[in-house]
């Protein structure tokens, strides 16, 4: 073979030697943004599935925690002996982000209290100002409060708060009429024969909107729901996270 036929030979060589090399290059780039596209997938991922669990509400035990009225309207759930640590819920019947903590929080405070790992006090207020949407927001707030005024207690009162929720009616809207309410209060458990006269009626109108202005005037609220654990007013993002609220209620008892 002459020399200008060797020449040629190794340059097709090293030509065929790079072209395999710049194949192999190619490969492993490819390789390695794949490997890194994985490795982000997964970490986004995780991270949608800590928040999907994190906003996943618990499922409510079927055994609620002994729950008691006080003399100004504060309701305990508590089982004995537990006095610490203590979730005050300032709530409202009537208010729509009340209504979205109880559906994605309510069933976390009711587990708390009836493991025995925290006292819950729920607050029923209404906060709303008189002239709002031509008193109608106000009125239905009033009616649902005063209506759970009526129930001595136990699990009948829990029944009817989260059947009140449920019916929230629009804010513009007149709802929580009194026939429904006693209804309800009948289908929650509530055997009291002065419980129909007491809704009717409304007999703790007075009681509730006192109640309700001494709680706006000394705890400073901003609005509803509030919760305070220890009387530290709990951040929205964890109250609204089930999982974070129970962490918090855990820390506090530490």
């Amino acid at each position: 073979m002459g020399k200008a036929a060797r020449d040629q030979s190794a340059r097709e060589r090293i030509k065929a030697q790079r072209e395999q090399q710049r194949r192999k290059d190619k490969a492993r780039r490819i390789t390695t943004i794949a490997a890194a596209a994985v490795v982000a997938i997964a970490a986004v991922g995780a991270g949608w599935w800590y928040a999907a669990q994190s906003s996943k509400s618990e499922q409510a035990t079927a055994a609620l925690a002994p729950i008691t009225v006080t003399a100004d309207g504060a309701v305990v759930m508590a089982k004995a002996g537990v006095e610490k640590p203590v979730l005050d819920v300032y709530e409202d019947f009537q208010c729509p982000a009340c209504k979205s903590l109880e559906e994605a929080s309510g069933p976390t405070i009711k587990n708390l209290a009836a493991e025995g790992k925290a006292k819950v006090v729920f607050h029923p207020i209404t906060i709303f100002p008189e002239q709002m949407n031509n008193g109608i927001t106000r009125g239905n707030s009033v009616r649902a409060g005063v209506a759970s005024r009526c129930i001595a207690g136990g699990t009948p009162w829990m029944q009817f708060h989260d059947k009140v929720f449920k019916e929230q009616p629009l804010e513009n809207v007149e709802g929580f009429k009194i026939s429904d309410l006693v209804e309800w209060g009948k289908e929650a458990g509530v055997t009291d024969p002065n419980f129909e006269k007491c809704v009717t009626g409304q007999e703790k109108a007075a009681q509730h909107t006192a109640y309700s202005q001494k709680i706006l005037d000394t705890q400073k609220l901003q609005g509803t729901p509030t919760l305070k654990l220890n009387g530290t007013e709990v951040p929205n993002d964890v109250a609204f996270s089930p999982s974070g609220l129970r962490q918090a209620v855990l820390d506090a008892a530490k």
